[in-house]
């Protein structure tokens, strides 16, 4: 019996060190995937800002609705390659779509004599928000599957929220939304970090397209609030 015994226990602590190698692995490729994921974000911020996006203030309805079909219908592209080279390839276009979006509010913002100081001071709390947030999901035992609900309730309240600022033109209810954003943004990130943790994600492109959109979102909302706070 003795032998047998000792045979069960190295076989439970292989399986415990593969696991923890494969989610190390997968929480590694993620945050390479989404540190090169910035660089075409850049590249369509530079180019947004230097061209004229004028056009789709013409039709807001009709420029959200394409806009949003656009979004989603890339973001279904990209989860049905996720398994192939190719979702990287999808992945990256994304964000290059989304950095040529951000165009117009970063030229907006940097239009302020404290633009720059607006986009970077955007950009730090953005980071910090990750790292702290990561930092918690990475270190604590907890599993935080459970805010999955809430954060599925939360993106409807918000959408709901986003369409029903186009008709309102309430200041209220506009800074309301992006307060939403900071939150639902940081909480994703810490669920979407701690799933990869406790062994709920297991492909990384899918990580990290949700933890994109997060520090996206929550990059975009940021910098409006403090360009509504603290332009010149």
């Amino acid at each position: 019996m003795q032998p047998e015994l000792r045979t069960v226990q190295t076989g439970t602590s292989g399986t415990t060190q593969d696991f923890a190698l494969q989610q190390h692995k997968v929480l590694r490729n993620t945050y390479m995937l989404l540190a090169l994921s910035l660089i075409p974000t850049t590249i369509g911020a530079a180019i947004g800002t230097n061209i004229d996006l004028g056009f789709m203030r013409t039709s807001p309805m009709v420029s959200f609705i394409v806009i949003l079909g656009v979004f989603y219908g890339w973001i279904y592209a990209i989860e049905r390659n996720k398994e192939s080279s190719l979702g990287v390839v999808l992945l990256l276009g994304f964000t290059l779509f989304l950095g040529l979006l951000l165009g117009p509010l970063l030229h907006r913002t940097l239009g302020f004599k404290n633009g720059t100081e607006l986009v970077m001071m955007a950009a730090g709390g953005t980071a910090a928000v990750f790292f702290v947030m990561a930092g918690i999901a990475s270190s604590t035992k907890r599993n935080f599957s459970g805010l999955s609900s809430f954060l599925t309730v939360g993106a409807v309240i918000l959408m709901l929220g986003v369409v029903a600022s186009m008709f309102m033109h309430s200041p209220i209810l506009y800074l309301v939304i992006l307060g939403g954003f900071v939150l639902f943004s940081s909480l994703m990130i810490m669920w979407q970090v701690n799933r990869i943790v406790q062994g709920g994600e297991t492909n990384y492109i899918s990580a990290t397209l949700t933890l994109y959109i997060s520090i996206y979102n929550l990059f975009s909302a940021l910098l409006q609030l403090l360009g509504l706070g603290g332009r010149d």
